[in-house]
């Protein structure tokens, strides 16, 4: 089955989810230039009344195209903040908490990567330590304590090069990371937060969605 390009995925689900990065704050955004959903006529606009069904399908989909995440893991993460639910005083964030402490996300976060698939190609390359020791699993679940750092080996390819001048250029982390620029080390210092997390989505209709 061919992968869905980044562009349609925004078109169809009528949200902008910058899911390429840079390319994605810029005018030559298709999302911008195309106003109607793939292989739809350009008559039909957005803004077309929708059951709360497809609200709920439309709502996970993103959040879960949002993070690069299959249905499997996307399904995974949910369920298991369904089972506590009743327990929890915030639900929604925590489901964000233990999606955003992914490796693959900590590491776009940081402004390692220029997009979530990036990050988890680059941490699936082991192009990253942990307290000194490797990790290529994106979805390892990081810790308040936790350093991460480059592999002193990837520091004479290309791609290293890059990731120092788009982290120069991108200002500091959200503020549960710290990022040392110099030594191109990084620290789990808090939690995430729902808000700085800003994830286009409304939780509760996801929950909703596999509750059905």
């Amino acid at each position: 089955m061919v992968k869905e390009s980044s562009c349609k995925i925004c078109r169809r689900l009528y949200q902008k989810l910058l899911l390429k990065g840079e390319k994605c704050l810029s005018l030559k955004c298709p999302f911008i230039r195309k106003s109607y959903s793939p292989g739809a006529k350009k008559q039909k606009i957005r803004g077309k009344k929708i059951s709360e069904y497809k609200k709920e399908l439309w709502e996970k989909q993103k959040m879960k195209e949002f993070y690069n995440l299959s249905e499997r893991q996307f399904k995974k993460y949910v369920c298991q903040i369904l089972k506590k639910r009743r327990g929890l005083k915030d639900a929604s964030l925590e489901l964000v908490k233990k999606i955003e402490k992914r490796l693959d996300n900590v590491i776009f976060r940081l402004n390692l990567a220029s997009s979530r698939a990036q990050a988890r190609q680059l941490v699936g390359h082991s192009f990253f330590l942990i307290n000194r020791k490797p990790v290529n699993i994106p979805s390892y679940e990081t810790k308040k304590g936790e350093v991460i750092s480059l592999k002193e080996s990837n520091k004479k390819k290309k791609l290293y090069k890059e990731i120092v001048l788009v982290a120069a250029q991108k200002t500091q982390p959200s503020s549960w990371l710290k990022l040392d620029k110099e030594k191109m080390e990084a620290e789990i210092i808090g939690e995430p937060l729902l808000e700085e997390a800003n994830v286009p989505v409304e939780i509760s209709a996801v929950f909703e969605y596999y509750s059905r």
